[in-house]
């Protein structure tokens, strides 16, 4: 248990509560935190930047948070996030304990403790599972009955950003209404010293996560696969887990290296996709599989070396799971192809399937609502529900899947099951640079031009327009069926932009040049990450 005495440190501003919550006004005990309020702006390497908390606010996202370490948030900070999370457990009501995890970046554990020893102050019991996966934390909220999680990570992210992915009802994760709160609490300062703080380490907790993955009959079908890291987090837990289901593993960067020499640890990322389909190529391999900074998201390459990408993985994996458990319903994000509306075979079925926000936080709040079968983002967050999951997102558990389903098809490849599904092209995701402060503006601007044209019936690539939608951005889409997105990102300084045509390549990037004309009437959008 964490001394108050020695958190009555000196202060610039000590923050007063007029009031407080129920429960504090109940514990006599219990009272205020001294702590400083966050400040959001400090210069490293002075002193104010070693008594003050630095917290940006825009760091506070959607459904989580994102910040630059040392820019943006310092360890203090990191402190005052914990209190504010202890406190805001407390106003929802939930039980004062937590799992909490890092991954593997040359700065998470320390930011890890940082946050430990904030949650500590407000009466937290903390159970630290240490180096481990964004799924292995949600695995630690069952497996150790515990409601709450909070994962240091930045999933894909370059280096140099941290952040937080937090939860206190299993499986979802926050949503804009807890991380709106959570963010008001923490920038006013409204910290509450409780007493029952304490820290338990659970040792080998990976082991465990592994087990619970690999609990399942044997696959009858002999594969080799390429296991691709990144040098990220999941290199100590994929290979491992592959050679358990009796995969022969090809392993490509598996070894911890968190300057992220070849590439950013992001399925998304055209460069890791094609590193893993010159190893599938260079092997024989039956299929390539990469994961994420903190393994929550999987990408596919085919036997013939060709990427996949993840919304067309999941149109597959809709046919399959749909023929073994009937009357199965699915959500999927809309940056995803039209195919789960369409494909021809799920419309037989009877297979239905809702477009909704993108976000991990979203889909998996909505497929927990809806009891669907399982959810999917095009950026490869797949969540499998009972009675394949837990509902909440795991990158090694859709590896699973994806072999399971190579399992029932034993005389089909990866590549054969792909040339199945009717054809259209889509682009990857494509991200142009737009500053937080300014990107839900911009979306705000875009959105009111396109149904501007609609109402005026002026086409979009020489086509009528036939459908805007605006759940999450503004997705339009012409007659033909060739459709453009664009929306904020949640997690990063960007906007997405993503385009489909069922008809051609020429089609799908006539669209991309119409939606990026409209983007370039906003002088705030900057540069691509990737184009087509």
């Amino acid at each position: 248990m964490i001394d108050k005495e020695s958190l009555k440190i000196k202060v610039f501003e000590p923050v007063l509560i007029e009031k407080s919550v129920n429960f504090f006004e109940t514990c006599p005990s219990e009272g205020l935190l001294m702590f400083p309020k966050p400040v959001a702006n400090l210069r490293p390497n002075t002193f104010e930047y070693e008594e003050a908390p630095l917290i940006k606010s825009t760091g506070f996202r959607e459904y989580d948070a994102r910040w630059l370490f040392g820019a943006d948030l310092n360890l203090m900070g990191v402190q005052a996030l914990g209190m504010g999370l202890g406190a805001l457990l407390r106003e929802l009501g939930v039980a004062p304990e937590i799992v909490v995890g890092h991954d593997y970046r040359s700065y998470s554990s320390s930011i890890k403790l940082a946050l430990v020893s904030g949650l500590m102050a407000a009466g937290v019991r903390v159970r630290d599972i240490g180096l481990a996966l964004s799924p292995m934390a949600y695995f630690a909220q069952f497996d150790l009955d515990v409601a709450a999680v909070a994962m240091v990570t930045a999933s894909h992210n370059d280096n140099g950003w941290t952040g937080v992915k937090m939860g206190a009802r299993r499986p979802v994760t926050f949503g804009p209404e807890e991380m709106g709160r959570l963010k008001e609490i923490v920038l006013a300062g409204e910290f509450h010293e409780a007493e029952g703080g304490s820290y338990r380490y659970i040792e080998n907790f990976g082991a465990r996560y592994i087990d619970d993955l690999t609990r399942r009959p044997p696959f009858t079908r002999k594969m080799k696969v390429v296991a691709a890291c990144g040098n990220g987090t999941a290199g100590a837990f994929a290979p491992q887990m592959l050679e358990r289901l009796g995969c022969e593993v090809i392993p490509l960067d598996v070894a911890p290296d968190y300057t992220f020499p070849r590439y950013n640890p992001n399925p998304e990322d055209m460069d890791m996709l094609h590193a893993i389909a010159d190893k599938v190529r260079e092997t024989g391999a039956c299929v390539g599989l990469g994961f994420d900074g903190d393994g929550d998201r999987c990408g596919v390459v085919d036997n013939n070396g060709d990427e996949i990408f993840a919304d067309k993985i999941g149109v597959m994996l809709a046919r399959d799971l749909s023929k073994v458990h009937p009357n199965a319903s699915f959500v999927v994000d809309v940056k995803s192809t039209g195919l789960f509306a369409t494909d021809p075979e799920l419309v037989a079925r009877g297979v239905v399937t809702e477009y909704w926000k993108t976000g991990h936080s979203y889909i998996k709040r909505r497929v927990s609502e809806r009891k669907a079968l399982a959810g999917f983002e095009k950026s490869g967050h797949f969540f499998f529900n009972e009675p394949i999951g837990r509902g909440y997102d795991d990158g090694l558990l859709t590896a699973v899947h994806v072999l399971e389903m190579l399992d029932r098809n034993p005389t089909k490849s990866m590549a054969e099951l792909y040339a199945e599904l009717p054809k259209t092209w889509g682009s990857p995701t494509m991200s142009p640079h737009c500053d937080d402060e300014k990107k839900y503006g911009v979306i705000d601007k875009v959105t009111a031009r396109i149904e501007a044209m609609r109402a005026r019936g002026e086409p979009i690539i020489g086509q009528p327009i036939r459908d805007i939608v605006t759940i999450n951005g503004v997705r339009v889409t012409v007659a033909d069926g060739t459709w453009g997105l664009v929306r904020a990102s949640s997690n990063k300084p960007e906007l997405v932009v993503v385009v489909e045509s069922p008809v051609s390549p020429s089609r799908m990037k006539e669209m991309f040049t119409a939606i990026d004309g409209v983007l370039r009437e906003n002088p705030e959008v900057g540069a691509y990450n990737q184009t087509i």
